[in-house]
């Protein structure tokens, strides 16, 4: 089975997918969903109750995908959980051969939701990153979450090359469709030596274009073309795609750039 891990350390162009959060999604359709995806990317990326709300089980979810032959690579949180529940999570990727995940802090429960849960961060990302590192030494590829901050904010790489020394080896850059913005941030990234440390890679997804007669299919070239322009970003080691609904505009985009070559 081809892993996200090995492709990743092999110095290719890695190209990951990241399936949709839609709730109570039935089982059957996001596997069918992972595995139309999995076959023209490197790995499938899970989120971990994003909205605030409760979404299927990383775990579960890993378990099943597993099982078929797709590659995933959850995401965790130190939101959702007590430390030893984290660890009880951590312990229960590696049982079931997770061999890549992405570790953050968590952002806070939407303050609209009509029953909010509480915040529990019990760890902080970088602890949660060591804790991670610990359970089984260079044996899985740890990453790690970050915005592309606007022009106007300050910026400090510190807490990043903190993450890395916890045990982080790559950084997935939440989506930022701004390309002049991407392009300085990731010079910055360069120039402050972050990916001395982190292998880069840039979140996109296809957006339909609200002025086309067929907005999905207007969006899927833009997608197309905005693939290639992070493609030939000095500093990126890849891109994931964010399926936002239709897993078609999100192949049809990666096969249109041109970036990797399907047999």
């Amino acid at each position: 089975m081809k892993t996200f891990q090995s492709a990743l350390t092999s110095g290719a162009f890695t190209i990951t997918a990241e399936l949709p959060w839609k709730g109570q999604t039935e089982t059957a359709d996001a596997i069918r969903l992972a595995t139309t995806l999995s076959e023209h990317v490197d790995g499938i990326q899970l989120g971990d109750n994003p909205p605030g709300r409760a979404g299927p089980s990383p775990t579960a979810l890993s378990a099943l995908l597993l099982r078929e032959g797709t590659d995933v690579t959850p995401t965790i949180n130190c939101r959702d959980r007590n430390r030893i529940a984290l660890q009880s999570e951590l312990l229960g990727l590696r049982a079931i051969g997770v061999t890549s995940l992405v570790l953050n802090r968590g952002s806070g429960i939407p303050a609209q939701q009509q029953k909010p849960a509480g915040a529990v961060f019990d760890f902080n990302g970088r602890e949660l990153i060591a804790a991670a590192r610990e359970i089984e030494e260079n044996d899985w590829a740890i990453g790690t979450d970050a915005c592309v901050p606007t022009g106007d904010s300050d910026w400090d790489a510190a807490p990043l090359i903190d993450r890395a020394a916890a045990g982080a080896r790559f950084l997935r850059l939440r989506p930022c469709f701004d390309m002049d913005l991407l392009r300085r941030h990731i010079g910055k990234l360069v120039e402050d030596k972050v990916t001395w440390h982190f292998s880069v890679i840039v979140s996109l997804a296809p957006l339909p274009s609200d002025d086309a007669d067929d907005p999905e299919q207007e969006g899927t070239p833009i997608c197309a073309q905005m693939i290639r322009e992070v493609a030939a970003i000095p500093g990126v080691s890849g891109i994931n795609l964010v399926c936002l609904d239709n897993p078609d505009s999100v192949i049809a985009a990666l096969q249109s750039s041109g970036v990797r070559q399907e047999a």
